[in-house]
């Protein structure tokens, strides 16, 4: 089999075009750079250099093989230092899915503590909506989430930690017809304009909706601020996390209105792979903190 040193040994010679450089650099003698080579070439079956006076160049073949030994070079140099790292109880990536009612200014933070606590584990964030940030945990694309919402939809071993609950808020443009009408809103009187949904990322999981009557037309939006923009614009009506939507309202962007069948408050909560623990998603769980400050923090 090619060994390690066999690969480097082509990478070498033909960065620099010729045996003895490539000699020169190895502190060898150019005959045995140009030997193993040849015994490369022989165990191959094809001709990787074309010989000249002074220099060589890669032949098809040649080129072909450098550029996949190159890239084996890198995954043998990657799997060392994983390795290494999980040898001493690290593991090279976490991952964290945030659901999108989370604040979006307490990501950049965790992220610049995350990075100056660790030097070297990657951090991965990935932004989910609803049953998304489940399905994130359940097929391993994350370790742990942060805002995930209503019962845990998917079986394994994960542990989860309460954040508080989260209170909606029914929303209409300034200008929109609903406005005039001062008592709770009907059903009948909602179902003519286009619920403003979010997203689910989900594609496994079965995916779920914010608020949507029936026979109710949707209009679907990545994230909350394609939907602020939407209710703005009086394009639709519906829900939106009170956190989020507060600003708005006290600016007067937007008008909360009461329903005659309101929305319950949504429960929420930190949820973890406990097989997937290590000393990086142990620091995360300590540094999120208890009820009260992941409510404080990311919620409210």
């Amino acid at each position: 089999m090619l060994s390690e040193q066999s690969l480097q040994l082509i990478d070498i010679v033909s960065h620099l075009g010729s045996f003895t450089a490539a000699a020169n650099k190895l502190h060898k003698v150019p005959s045995a750079v140009s030997y193993a080579i040849k015994q490369i070439e022989e165990e191959l079956g094809v001709v990787l250099f074309e010989r000249h006076h002074r220099s060589v160049s890669l032949t098809p073949a040649g080129a072909h093989f450098v550029k996949e030994a190159r890239i084996m070079l890198k995954q043998l140099d990657d799997l060392k230092r994983e390795t290494q790292r999980v040898a001493n109880g690290w593991q090279p990536t976490l991952s964290i899915a945030l659901d999108n009612i989370v604040r979006a200014d307490r990501i950049s933070v965790l992220i610049a503590d995350f990075y100056r606590h660790f030097t070297d584990v990657e951090l991965i964030i990935r932004i989910e909506v609803f049953n998304g940030v489940w399905e994130a945990l359940s097929t391993g694309r994350s370790d742990v989430a942060i805002g995930a919402t209503t019962a845990i939809p998917v079986g394994g071993a994960y542990h989860h930690r309460d954040m508080g609950d989260i209170e909606w808020a029914f929303l209409v443009s300034k200008s929109h017809p609903l406005v005039a009408i001062d008592r709770p809103l009907e059903d009948e009187e909602l179902r003519p304009f286009p619920s403003i949904c979010l997203d689910d990322t989900s594609r496994e999981i079965p995916k779920r909706h914010t608020w949507l009557l029936d026979n109710q037309r949707r209009l679907v939006v990545p994230d909350w601020i394609r939907a602020i923009n939407c209710f703005r614009e009086g394009l639709g009506i519906g829900y939106m996390p009170v956190h989020l939507a507060s600003p708005f309202i006290r600016a007067g962007a937007l008008v909360e209105k009461q329903l005659a069948t309101p929305l319950a408050a949504s429960s929420c909560c930190l949820a973890w792979n406990a097989n997937k623990m290590s000393p990086a998603l142990k620091w995360v769980l300590d540094y999120l903190g208890d009820t009260e400050k992941l409510h404080r923090e990311w919620l409210a």
